[in-house]
């Protein structure tokens, strides 16, 4: 797998993992001001259950702290991510 992608505009942006037959891995957020709000997580049948969507979560949260913004973890993998996982608290909208 290659590394993790990012696309942008002022409303929304994804992250994603793809190989030589498109996007594995996709985790989609939308701006609000300081707050990421991620609204959707999906990772392809075949690439399920490999980690995938948690990795991207967790770069997520990265990006998120390294711009000084807060997460809203909408979706309800990353609700449950956020919940079982005390180091994002500090992150959480």
């Amino acid at each position: 797998m290659e590394k993790i992608k990012h696309k942008e505009n002022q409303t929304n942006g994804i992250f994603f993992l793809e190989n030589e037959k498109g996007i594995v891995s996709e985790l989609t957020y939308q701006k609000e001001e300081n707050v990421l709000v991620i609204d959707h997580t999906k990772t392809q049948k075949p690439y399920e259950g490999q980690g995938y969507a948690s990795v991207l979560l967790e770069h997520t949260v990265n990006y998120a702290r390294e711009k000084g913004l807060k997460i809203n973890p909408l979706c309800p993998f990353a609700e449950v991510k956020f919940d079982e996982n005390e180091s994002y608290q500090d992150i959480r909208a």
